[in-house]
């Protein structure tokens, strides 16, 4: 299960703290698929690194299966990270140096040597086939389009079979035909592995796909009717 508690974000400035989340509290349980809507600054991608455990609250909890990221020290937080949680963002991120293949390992590279193992490779092949990439194993990004490269993104997230999975504005850069060819990967693999799901979108038709759908403006997170 993943709850938020009254979670609030402000960040200094010259003339005074800006709020940029107002007392968020939100609880989301395994196979839940949840889409966040709302306009820009309205604090979606900040709400997403926090329940991410990449940026802290300022004030509030996050937990995920009862623990809380937050009171880790530095090294256990991204050892929760990369075991827990899986990331897409809206510019994919794939290290262009490396193969398809390659960048789809890269989480496991960093796991701690006790939690690799000689199946990861098959696994991350595995994860390749299931997005359409199953032959295109040693391109590399600059060889891929746009919809390729965030259905590699995905596959990434997913390498380390993370409980929860967040992602960012993941169709924002895509065509039409791209973005619902993605989408439809994306709450596919979802049902399979039984994950906690949460999207940022300004993508009505990417919205209308989730189950659950949250809006945010001026710093709250309202549910809305389904």
């Amino acid at each position: 299960m993943l709850i938020a508690n009254s979670i609030s974000k402000s960040y200094p400035t010259p003339r005074g703290d800006l709020a940029i989340l107002n007392g968020i509290t939100l609880s989301l349980n395994r196979g839940d698929a949840a889409a966040i809507m709302g306009p820009s600054g309205s604090g979606k991608s900040t709400l997403l690194y926090i329940l991410g455990a990449l940026d802290p609250p300022t004030s509030g909890t996050v937990t995920l299966e009862g623990e809380d990221p937050f009171r880790l020290g530095e090294r256990e937080q991204a050892a929760f990270r990369n075991r827990r949680i899986g990331f897409v963002f809206q510019d994919h991120s794939l290290l262009p140096q490396c193969s398809v293949l390659e960048n789809v390992l890269s989480p496991t590279l960093v796991a701690p040597p006790t939690e690799r193992g000689a199946s990861d490779e098959a696994r991350a092949r595995e994860l390749l086939t299931q997005v359409g990439l199953g032959d295109r194993l040693d391109h590399r990004p600059g060889e891929l389009s746009g919809g390729e490269k965030q259905r590699a993104a995905l596959a990434r997230a997913l390498i380390r079979d993370p409980l929860l999975v967040l992602c960012d504005e993941p169709t924002g850069n895509l065509d039409r035909a791209a973005a619902d060819t993605v989408a439809s990967l994306l709450i596919d693999l979802h049902r399979r592995r039984n994950t906690i799901l949460v999207v940022v979108t300004h993508s009505a038709a990417l919205a209308e796909r989730f189950p659950i759908r949250f809006s945010m403006n001026g710093g709250t997170l309202n549910l809305e009717p389904q």
